[in-house]
């Protein structure tokens, strides 16, 4: 996974509400394991980001999961604050496919 992106998905670890999907790769996973609170790595911006470095809405690590072909990641969180997704929303899945 040294530079790979790997799939992460973000649940929360109390409601089993999904939030968001981003990318991790070795970099932003130490980040996570080591300061408790998420790191991705932005394909747009090229670079880490800590999700709630801006809105404050910070998502705290409670358990992380790998699938069974260790090819994405679930992390289960506690959100401090009131939104995960950028646009106010709580979780980044609210567009229902008609």
């Amino acid at each position: 996974m040294k530079n790979e992106l790997i799939p992460t998905i973000i649940q929360d670890v109390k409601t089993l509400e999904i939030y968001m999907l981003g990318y991790s790769n070795q970099e932003s996973l130490q980040k996570t394991k080591t300061t408790g609170n998420v790191w991705f790595y932005s394909r747009s911006r090229r670079r880490l980001w800590m999700k709630g470095e801006k809105s404050g809405n910070i998502l705290k690590v409670e358990e992380i999961y790998f699938d069974c072909d260790q090819d994405s990641i679930l992390i289960k969180i506690s959100l401090q604050g009131n939104a995960v997704c950028h646009t106010g929303n709580k979780s980044c899945f609210f567009y229902k496919l008609k």
